[in-house]
């Protein structure tokens, strides 16, 4: 089954790659390097250059501890960027969890709302149902800012499947096709080391009625912690948890190292054909 994308509509007969453009000045692994909107395009065009598959636009870092931007200034952040790929040939995603962001963003152009509140925000899918963009919902516990300080789970895999379940549900409820979304077990988001481990161990099981399932892994704690790397030394740590998510069946993979997962991903699917 495709993914219906906004302009775009992809097949998911290869796993894709998600390329991460942050215009934020505080995010964990490029804060600041993109804020300004010419920089942020240009890495964009860059990541495109490099293989992405999809670009995935963020106007608000979400890294544990952090507080919210407000409306407006997020706007300000992602539209410019949005107009200036606008023709690069690939589906744009933009990474919020505001109705009204999501609104503007869509109104620019935007083919993907990814949002790590899992569409939860009251008018959440009242912004997006009526629209043609893909949608990605993410299972987050608590908020970034107090995210990381105690997370809990009786039994961590059968609760996020649930809580997909639920908002696929909802989803569908309000008029959504099942080809516009995208499911996101949230690496990182509200889980402990050993939460994330187990989700990528058991990935299979997340994939609520088969539905296509996101990882993003790339140079978050997870790999800090299993090889004892600065954010700046992630990436051998990184590409061998985007491989593993993709045996395991993940069919889209948001990276920073565009270049490098696309060249692992192609010897990986070189090697594993029979």
């Amino acid at each position: 089954m495709p993914l219906h994308c906004g302009r775009f509509e992809l097949s998911l007969e290869r796993p894709l790659v998600m390329g991460v453009v942050n215009t934020t000045p505080d995010s964990f692994s490029d804060g600041g390097r993109f804020l300004d909107p010419a920089a942020a395009i240009a890495h964009g065009l860059r990541l495109v250059a490099e293989g992405a598959d999809i670009l995935d636009i963020g106007g608000e870092s979400t890294r544990p501890g952090s507080a919210e931007v407000p409306v407006a200034e997020e706007i300000a952040r992602i539209v410019p960027v949005l107009e200036g790929l606008a023709g690069v040939g690939r589906p744009l995603s933009v990474d919020t969890r505001k109705p009204e962001v999501m609104r503007a963003a869509l109104g620019a152009g935007a083919d993907m709302i990814n949002d790590i509140n899992g569409l939860q925000a009251p008018g959440a899918v009242q912004a997006v149902a009526g629209s043609r963009a893909g949608l990605c919902v993410m299972h987050m516990q608590g908020q970034p800012l107090d995210m990381q300080q105690a997370p809990f789970y009786r039994e961590v895999v059968a609760e996020i499947r649930q809580f997909l379940d639920n908002r696929v549900a909802s989803l569908v409820a309000a008029g959504v096709a099942r080809e516009r979304i995208v499911l996101d077990p949230g690496i990182g988001f509200g889980k402990t080391v050993e939460h994330n481990i187990e989700l990528l161990r058991r990935l299979p099981e997340l994939a609520v009625d088969g539905l296509p399932v996101l990882v993003g892994v790339s140079r978050k704690s997870l790999v800090g912690v299993l090889t004892g790397a600065p954010v700046g030394e992630r990436l051998a740590g990184s590409l061998a948890a985007a491989l593993a998510a993709v045996w395991r069946g993940a069919a889209i993979v948001r990276v920073h190292d565009v270049k490098a997962t696309c060249d692992a991903l192609a010897v990986w699917r070189a090697l594993s054909k029979e």
